[in-house]
This record gives structure tokens, sequence and C-alpha cells, in this order.
């Protein structure tokens, strides 16, 4: 389906269940193969957007962030991987730390690109595909607070160096769509002004659509922050963005109210499928959540419907009915709007 049927875009917000056959003998071979079937079964689900599933960027060592952090942080120049004992009690003594036992790196000299290659990446996914393609990346505030820091001494300072480390990489990306996630902020809105500093960094870097995802944490199951939407409508207003990719299926209905303040140039990406709940979404469960966002919100404030976050912590069959049903209620959705109009 081509993007300029449909009003509202379908897309998924990045990660895809690990093949159980890459995990079990993983080559770049394998990768690349691994990327091609996530990519394919994205197109005959019928989004109009699709992504690589982040497969290149999945740590065994790493689970529980789906290798989110470690990825990039590992390769970068100035960021050592040997924890010493007395950083790692130090690390887990820290508060919100708790969804990790080690730390990614210790920062012991400037940051810079080192070895990352987010480009290459992108450049071996894109390929695969001639669908509208989305590349994500993790934001340098989440990236900040999983860090040891011993030469900046600030989060701002950390931050805002590894935004200019990421606007390097992003700048060489050519994606239709680069969506950039902070999945640290929900919780921790204080921050907010560090944090939207330091991202517009990158997201000015973008050559293709900016986007950016923000979600209250993915794993087993559970929430990692603890949180609500309106204490960050100053941060999403702040972003140099195209659109957000918010998480609404699992969360009060409520709270949609927020977006109403939400820049009337900022798209809306509304979540509607729960990532942490196995049952399948029918179609006409994804038509009534954009009707109600629509209500709430204003009709056509809605430009992407999604997931809340990434399908990793689902089985495969799971997450392609879940895509399809995103697609059949999108199409749902649009054929009663297109009645009542009439």
């Amino acid at each position: 389906m081509a993007m300029n049927e449909s009003r509202i875009k379908t897309t998924v917000v990045g990660s895809y269940p690990v093949p159980d056959w890459l995990a079990a003998s993983p080559s770049e071979q394998a990768l690349t193969d691994a990327t091609r079937v996530v990519l394919h079964t994205q197109e005959r689900a019928g989004l109009d957007l699709v992504c690589d599933g982040e497969l290149s960027r999945f740590d065994v060592n790493h689970p529980e962030t789906n290798g989110m952090i470690d990825y990039f942080v590992a390769p970068m120049a100035g960021v050592r991987t040997e924890i010493a004992f007395d950083e790692l009690l130090a690390y887990r003594a820290q508060p919100g730390m708790a969804f990790r036992r080690r730390p990614p790196g210790v920062v012991d000299g400037p940051l810079g690109s080192g070895t990352l290659d987010l480009p290459g990446d992108c450049a071996g996914a894109r390929c695969l595909t001639a669908a509208p393609f989305k590349f994500t990346l993790t934001g340098p505030h989440m990236l900040a607070k999983t860090l040891i820091d011993k030469e900046y001494g600030d989060l701002a300072a950390l931050t805002d160096a590894i935004a200019g480390v990421l606007a390097e990489q992003v700048a060489h990306c050519e994606a239709d769509v680069v969506q950039v996630d902070e999945a640290n902020l929900p919780g921790h809105p204080h921050e907010w002004q560090i944090a939207a500093q330091s991202i517009n960094r990158v997201l000015d870097a973008v050559t293709g659509v900016a986007a950016v995802h923000l979600c209250f944490g993915n794993y087993g199951g559970q929430s990692v922050q603890r949180g609500t939407w309106n204490k960050l409508l100053d941060y999403l207003n702040a972003l140099h963005v195209d659109h957000i990719v918010m998480e609404n299926a699992h969360r009060p209905v409520e709270e949609l109210a927020a977006f109403r303040e939400l820049r009337p140039e900022i798209g809306m990406g509304l979540g509607v499928v729960d990532v942490k709940r196995t049952e399948i979404e029918t179609a006409d469960d994804i038509a009534r959540a954009i009707e109600r966002a629509e209500t709430a919100i204003g009709t056509g404030r809605v430009r992407y419907i999604h997931p809340d976050c990434g399908f990793w912590m689902l089985k495969r069959p799971i997450a392609d009915a879940k895509m399809r049903a995103l697609v059949e209620g999108r199409d749902l959705y649009e054929g009663r709007s297109g009645t009542r109009a009439a």
C-alpha cells in the first residue's frame, strides 16, 4: 500500500522478535536474511512505513534493553567497557538503574564516533525493501542516564556530547524517516530541557523526516517508568520534529486530552496496539481507539498509528497478527469516517 492512499499511516515503533534461527546461528548473512524476512512480513501486513526490526543491535548479554544502549555507546571513542568492581557497586546504588545490573560503559575521555556506524546499518536494511523505510536510534538523554560519567561531570554536558556524536552519524543515514527514541525521560520529566536541547541537535541533522518515540518502558510486560504525558507537553512542543510516536494503548484513556496542547504542526503518532498484552486486537478495537483519540484531540490530528513500543518481547506470530490488525483497523476507521463525512 502506497503512503499516499490513506490519511492515517501505519507503522511500527522499531523492534521485532529475534528469529530463533538467527539467535542460534548468527552471522552477517543470517542477519541480512532475517532483516529481509522482517521487512517482507511488514510489507505483507500492509504497513505504510516499515522498519528493519532493529535486529542488528540485539545483544543476548543485555536482553533487558534489547541492545538499545550498548550497541550505541560501546563503539564510541571515550567509552571504556571494562567496569571495575567499585564502579559496579556505585552504579547499582544509583536510583533508576534497577533494570540493569551493569553499566554499558564508563565515559573517561572526550566522546567521538569511534567505530559506531549507523549509516552502514541503515543502508544495509534500506536496500532490502522498496517500501518507505524508517531507521531508529536511541536518544542522547537515555544513553547518558545509563553511563558512568568520569569526563564531563554534568548530565547536560554528557547528553550534549552524545548528541553531537549521534548527529554526526544521522547526517549520513538515508531513510525516509529517522526516529529517535527516549524511553527514560517519561519517568524524569523535570529533565525535559536537557533532553530537548540534545535531541534537537540530532533531529536537526536528519535529512529525511524526523520523528521521536516516547514510552514508559517495555520489559516482560512491565512499564519501567512511571509518570503521565501531561508533564511532557513542554518537551514535545519544543521538538524539531515532524511527528511523535507515543504509547497510548496501555495508558489511561483520559491522558489523550493532554495532546490537545500539542503544536498543530506536529503530527500525532497514536499507540493503538498494546505490546504488553498477548491478546490480539481486533480491527474494531483499533478503529475505536482512533475514534476516541480524534474525538479527544481533534479530527485529523492523528497522522500515524502504531504499537505502543517495539515487538521484541513478543512471539513472532503474535507480533505479525497485531500488525495485520493495525492495518485492518485503520482501514475500517477510514471507511467509517468517510461514510460519516458523506
